[in-house]
């Protein structure tokens, strides 16, 4: 039986995260935790820089916040460290195609592990199957990626927090509303094609 986040039993439907509803094994979670950190590289590539801003706007959180919720919160946030530390070694799949320690955005790597740990998971407690739970999970991890991400820009720059406000945030908050409403129709629309393969 699957429990949703207010403790609603489901009865007969897939349980868990997306991810475990064919079975799970050791080969199957390198292979997908190598396979997050890929797809967040892939979607670092897709950068358009913002004048007077060293953070440019990407795929990245997008791809984050997707693979902690199909993953759940131990694979998730492993793929991310993967990405994060594989790119500072010298894998270039940084935006841009950049690899190395990057000192001004290097909170929003370690925001990346926080926020796909916590949105994987929330996604396993069911937060991931109704449009309204998921946008609200989607918001709760952008904010853990900026919370960490914003100060450490401020930090490691001259810039005061209200300057790293509006330019390591308010830049992309439309992009951002954007992939929110994208998940909170794809994560949803998923499990309703699996809960009618599976009817309680």
């Amino acid at each position: 039986m699957v429990t949703d986040v207010f403790g609603a039993v489901v009865p007969g439907r897939p349980t868990g995260v997306l991810a475990d509803v064919w079975g799970r094994s050791a080969v199957r979670d390198v292979i997908l935790t190598v396979g997050a950190a890929g797809g967040v590289g892939l979607a670092a590539q897709i950068a358009i820089p913002v004048p007077g801003s060293p953070v440019p706007i990407t795929g990245q959180t997008f791809a984050v916040l997707l693979a902690g919720a199909v993953l759940g919160p131990g694979r998730g946030a492993a793929g991310m460290f993967l990405y994060a530390v594989a790119g500072i070694l010298g894998v270039p799949w940084f935006a841009g195609g950049s690899a190395g320690w990057p000192a001004a955005t290097g909170g929003y790597l370690v925001g990346f592990v926080i926020a796909a740990a916590l949105v994987g998971q929330l996604a396993a407690l069911g937060a991931d199957r109704r449009p309204g739970y998921t946008i609200g999970l989607m918001v709760i991890g952008n904010l853990l990626i900026y919370l960490v991400g914003v100060p450490w820009l401020a930090l490691a720059t001259t810039m005061d927090l209200p300057t790293a406000f509006l330019k390591g945030l308010v830049p992309y908050l439309m992009g951002d509303i954007l992939k929110i409403g994208l998940a909170g129709a794809l994560l949803p629309g998923a499990w309703m094609l699996l809960n009618r393969k599976h009817p309680g």
